[in-house]
């Protein structure tokens, strides 16, 4: 490890990869929900490095996640290629919105969004199978995408809780197929993400090799799980950590700030 991360050790850099990569190829998502507070609690890293570590540290995490649903043709590559459109314009529209919208109201918004959501996965949807693409559709999905990055800038939430969900509920898309399709967006984002931070310092890429490559060893194993899993069940699965998300919002906002103006966003990886 390097020496500006003393503090994290090798064994903790792989048990949060490897809980990190467990939840990304289970649920579609980067894994920053458990990397994020695993690499400040547990490893004593630095909060703004730990989201660039993270950041660094989905890549392999992701691409094994990809793979893996892709082996078993869990992956609609033309919705990832809309979503992640809208995602780049929502990353630039949510980092400029950062300082306008009040926070507090928007986490309210969200977390009220979010139960909603995970009402509707426990009560059912109906899985419609790959979905054909119309223009009116494709506009959709950029607007989820605007959405998703437009949120994940303000409030530091992970495309992943986002995208999955809302291709459930709003396209009728099998889950496992929706998680591929994530995992598929999360991808570039994760270059793209990267690529800023290291020019800013704000990575450590020895500690976001081994946590990443520990984390898409089981990434694979979560990815195959739920490949065997239930459209209920998954669905359930979802709406349980959609409501952790919806609570460690809730907790941020009696948090107070440690300083009159805050540090700049950094892409998050969840």
């Amino acid at each position: 490890m390097s020496s500006s991360d003393r503090s994290v050790k090798f064994n903790h850099a792989v048990i949060v990869g490897l809980a990190a990569g467990l939840l990304g190829g289970l649920f579609g998502v980067g894994g920053g929900l458990i990397m994020v507070p695993g690499l400040v609690s547990i490893a004593g890293m630095d909060r703004r490095r730990a989201h660039g570590t993270s950041l660094a540290a989905t890549l392999p995490i992701a691409s094994a996640t990809v793979i893996t649903y892709l082996s078993h043709g869990n992956v609609d590559w033309a919705v990832a290629l809309f979503l992640a459109i809208g995602a780049i314009v929502g990353a630039i529209v949510g980092t400029a919105l950062l300082q306008v919208i009040p926070k507090n109201a928007l986490v309210v918004i969200f977390v009220i969004t979010v139960l909603a959501t995970a009402t509707q996965l426990v009560i059912g949807t109906d899985s419609e199978g790959r979905v054909d693409l119309t223009i009116s559709l494709a506009l959709l999905l950029i607007v989820v995408g605007v959405l998703t990055g437009t949120l994940a800038g303000l409030l530091g939430i992970g495309g992943g809780v986002i995208m999955v969900p809302a291709m459930v509920v709003l396209l009728g898309m099998p889950p496992v197929v929706a998680k591929g399709t994530s995992a598929a967006v999360i991808v570039p984002t994760a270059i793209m993400g990267t690529i800023r931070n290291r020019k800013t310092a704000n990575v450590d890429i020895r500690v976001a090799a081994v946590v990443g490559g520990f984390g898409a060893a089981s990434a694979i194993v979560g990815g195959t799980i739920s490949d065997r899993l239930s459209d209920q069940v998954s669905n359930i699965m979802f709406a349980a950590l959609l409501l952790f998300v919806a609570i460690t919002q809730l907790l941020s906002l009696r948090s107070k700030p440690v300083a009159k103006h805050p540090e700049p966003a950094l892409p998050v990886s969840d």
